[in-house]
């Protein structure tokens, strides 16, 4: 009597590999996603923290007498240099003084930088010396000490702003430009 051995075939074995697979891409494109997502959000994010400190540190150094067009030149400088963004090509600052003259806040004095990257913003608060201000502050119409949110009479206020073009650094932000805005915007008073 012979005997005949058969090799049964395992149940499935050809469409394993298949399914793992297609399990596999949607985990990873997911995964992908949820990866360049952080990303780009936490760069965002960093991005309108160094442009806070470059508008406050605008404002501080206006306020203690050092001439505009020297001040916007100083925050250039310091967006540039020791960080990933080149505020001299992507970006602009525009630093105001605004005097409180009988309870209207006047333009005396702006400069701006001149980008080289074609980059051009207007100023949110006011453009030309002798022109009318807009700041979120109440004047005061007396020479008495004003209250938190008040410009004394004849007192100045330096306003810098800092615009920056946002440029993504994944996939995903050049895909999704809905979500991030194309110019991050911020502005100090002091």
């Amino acid at each position: 009597m012979a005997f005949v051995f058969c090799r049964r075939p395992r149940k499935g074995a050809s469409g394993e590999r298949g399914q793992a697979l297609l399990e596999l891409v949607p985990v990873v494109s997911l995964m992908l996603l949820l990866i360049f997502g952080v990303v780009e959000a936490s760069y965002a994010i960093w991005q309108l923290e160094v442009i806070t400190a470059l508008s406050r540190e605008g404002s501080n150094l206006a306020s203690r007498n050092t001439p505009l067009t020297t001040a916007v030149n100083t925050v250039v400088t310091d967006g540039t240099s020791g960080s990933s963004m080149n505020l001299a090509q992507n970006g602009e600052v525009i630093i105001t003084s605004v005097q409180n003259q009988s309870g209207a806040f006047v333009i005396t004095g702006q400069a701006a930088s001149a980008p080289t990257g074609g980059f051009s913003a207007v100023s949110r608060i006011g453009t030309g010396v002798g022109a009318t201000a807009t700041i979120p502050a109440t004047p005061a119409t007396s020479t008495t000490i004003p209250l938190n949110g008040t410009v004394p009479l004849n007192g100045t206020v330096y306003v810098t702003e800092v615009f920056q073009s946002y440029v993504p650094i994944t996939p995903l932000g050049s895909l999704v430009q809905i979500t991030t805005p194309s110019t991050l915007y911020d502005v100090a008073y002091f």
